[in-house]
């Protein structure tokens, strides 16, 4: 049932995904306000990622002491308050600092959210975690767009990210009243806490970490791969990363039907070799057409591999949602600091193009996890396999 909490962790998650997904569309042009390597510019996006580590250790502490509902809107508003940092300063290592405070306090909001749908909505969490990332995809699709076209009429890529906190000034005045329940079970214990969770969970954790991985090499990279190897324009670059994020979109509303009707790690396995199908027409790609077909494949087949883990992943701990949570946001978190960084010094070294082959190892890797991850729930639970 889509009541007003659903609704509001809906709206809150798109703010928090067109906030994230600005980061990597803005670089290029931030880059020639600050001149940067492509290692510093990754560095952005590394403390973004240190942010979501720190809020993905404790977030679970922090609303057991805090309560959901301040840790939900001062995430929020802090989020904000990065942004408005990010667009005022001019030195490399403050706009770094910017998006530090971005990941931080904008993922304890993500922790919340995903907390409480899972629990809010029980054993049917697979609906709302995959509709609240079809949301979040719908926003992230215009942050591209928004930022080239900000940029093409000469406005600047600030007012896109003023568009973001404009929605989230939206979602207070309608939301800010709205009960958000708190966790039905006791805080975790000292062992749960120190991540003693069933071996299972730590398999789903891996293909979020794979998968947010080749997600975020794509989004971050993807505007200055198809510009250097492509030789598209700036703006040009930026803007066909749209087809990027409207393949999320649609990924993620097929994605939000199909598990009414299939298994989830029939729909992984599924989005995985779909993903590794599209990478080499992006990869070997030497026409925009062809580049932008392997991107649309290779976002349709990522879409779902982060809403799908997540509600398996938190099935397995039903009771601890917020630790759950947090720990798939640690896992993000880690994602997006390392490879992303990875391939950004590799880039400086050897040249964008090579650099990327990176994204290929990943989606390899998401299918071997995703066929050990089924192998283990059939010897560990015969009777439930299938």
């Amino acid at each position: 049932m889509r009541d007003r909490l659903t609704w509001l962790a809906y709206f809150m998650l798109a703010y928090y995904a067109y906030l994230q997904a600005g980061i990597g569309p803005i670089m290029p042009f931030l880059a020639t306000e600050v001149p940067m390597s492509y290692t510093v510019r990754s560095f952005h996006l590394s403390a973004f990622a240190i942010g979501m580590i720190v809020a993905g250790s404790s977030g679970d502490c922090v609303a057991h002491r805090l309560g959901r509902w301040r840790v939900f809107w001062a995430g929020a508003w802090g989020m904000a308050a990065g942004a408005v940092l990010l667009m005022v300063v001019r030195q490399p290592l403050l706009t770094i600092a910017a998006c530090f405070i971005m990941g931080l306090l904008g993922s304890y909001l993500l922790v919340m959210i995903q907390a409480t749908l899972a629990q809010h909505h029980g054993d049917n969490r697979a609906i709302p975690l995959t509709e609240s990332n079809v949301a979040s995809a719908s926003a992230a699709l215009f942050a591209p767009v928004l930022v080239s076209q900000f940029e093409a009429l000469a406005v600047g890529w600030r007012m896109a990210m003023l568009v973001g906190i404009v929605l989230l000034a939206g979602c207070w005045l309608a939301g800010r009243k709205e009960h958000i329940p708190e966790a039905q079970m006791a805080a975790p214990s000292s062992e749960q806490r120190s991540g003693r969770l069933p071996p299972i969970f730590w398999l789903y954790w891996l293909i979020v970490l794979l998968g947010v991985s080749l997600e975020w090499c794509t989004i971050f990279w993807g505007a200055t791969f198809l510009e250097e190897v492509l030789k598209l324009s700036r703006v040009d670059a930026a803007a066909s990363m749209t087809v990027f994020f409207l393949s999320l979109v649609v990924g993620r509303a097929l994605g939000s039907v199909l598990t009414r009707r299939l298994p989830t790690l029939t729909l992984l396995t599924a989005a995985a070799l779909l993903a590794a199908g599209g990478f080499p027409m992006l990869w070997l790609a030497r026409t925009p057409v062809v580049a932008l077909v392997g991107l649309l494949l290779l976002g349709i087949g990522v879409a779902n591999l982060f809403p799908l883990t997540l509600a398996a992943a938190t099935a397995t701990v039903p009771e601890h949602a917020n630790l759950a949570s947090a720990r798939i946001s640690l896992g993000s978190g880690v994602a997006i600091l390392v490879t992303p960084q990875i391939l950004g010094t590799l880039a400086d070294q050897i040249g964008i193009q090579q650099a990327f082959l990176i994204a290929g190892v990943l989606c390899l890797g998401i299918i071997a996890i995703v066929f050990a991850a089924q192998r283990f729930r059939i010897s560990s639970a015969p009777a439930a396999a299938g």
